[in-house]
């Protein structure tokens, strides 16, 4: 049985697991990897959750936790995450299937996105998910004048990064 940790933690996450998936879409590029740092970013936010004291929005938290492990596993700035046993209980999480063939307008996008340095991704992230400037600094640990100049600038790259990519 569950404990109410757990209940709520499922309950959570299971509301919010839009976020991890986008956040696996920016830093992976196929489906098995997808999957692998999802349930990665699930035992980080399992392990943290405990932590959580609630000071801000359970989403806004995810994103802090899910962006560290993505960046951390894959951009080499920590070479190795310690990981827990997976808690057979958390298994009943139901996954949700992410639908690229929905998004599929977007893979041009996406793929400009890969190639922004890992803050200006999670902050392009973050904008396109209607993040006001104040969590986006919060979540990012950043000034939110830094937050709206570095999304201005990112805006004009991936405008000529998309131009070249239409052209090519």
């Amino acid at each position: 049985m569950y404990s109410n940790l757990e209940q709520e933690f499922v309950s959570l996450l299971e509301e919010n697991q839009n976020i991890l998936h986008k956040i696996c879409k920016l830093y992976t590029a196929d489906l098995a990897s997808h999957q692998d740092l999802f349930q990665e970013m699930v035992i980080q936010l399992w392990k943290s959750y405990p932590k959580f004291k609630g000071d801000s929005k359970f989403s806004t938290w995810a994103y802090r936790v899910s962006l560290n492990t993505a960046i951390s596993l894959y951009r080499g700035r920590k070479t190795k995450i310690t990981t827990v046993d997976w808690d057979n209980s958390l298994a009943n999480i139901r996954y949700e299937e992410y639908n690229s063939e929905e998004e599929e307008r977007l893979k041009s996008l996406y793929e400009a996105v890969r190639q922004l340095s890992d803050i200006d991704k999670a902050l392009v992230y973050m904008y396109l998910e209607d993040k006001d400037y104040s969590e986006i600094s919060e979540t990012l640990g950043i000034s939110e004048v830094n937050a709206r100049v570095k999304m201005n600038r990112i805006k004009t790259k991936l405008k000529s990064m998309l131009a070249k990519q239409k052209i090519a």
